[in-house]
């Protein structure tokens, strides 16, 4: 058996497979504790995309200076999204506080 043509028919199938397999990507979406309705359902419309693509997406609420001290309005933020999406996607990771920023990941059905 020829190597040259053995190595070409291999290189050939990881090709194949590498083409049929799909690749989930984690897209971010961020936030800020005083995002108005309006904002807030253009994000959810873009989160509701990224889970039908079959993405996970990530949910970031960001904090600066005082506003920490008011880490309730970013969880009451991130439920909203909850609600919003809960018919395409469910809570991965719970929200948590990383530093300055309240992080939650969503995942499709």
């Amino acid at each position: 058996m020829d190597f040259g043509k053995y190595k070409y028919e291999q290189s050939k199938k990881t090709h194949t497979m590498k083409l049929h397999q799909k690749t989930k990507l984690l897209k971010e979406v961020k936030l800020r504790p005083y995002t108005e309705e309006h904002d807030l359902q253009f994000k959810v419309s873009h989160i509701r995309r990224f889970l039908e693509d079959g993405n996970k997406s990530k949910v970031t609420v960001a904090f600066k200076g005082r506003e920490m001290n008011h880490l309730e309005l970013g969880r009451n933020l991130l439920d909203k999204v909850v609600k919003a999406i809960e018919d395409i996607g469910k809570v991965e990771l719970p929200p948590k506080l990383e530093g300055r920023n309240m992080v939650m990941v969503i995942i499709p059905k």
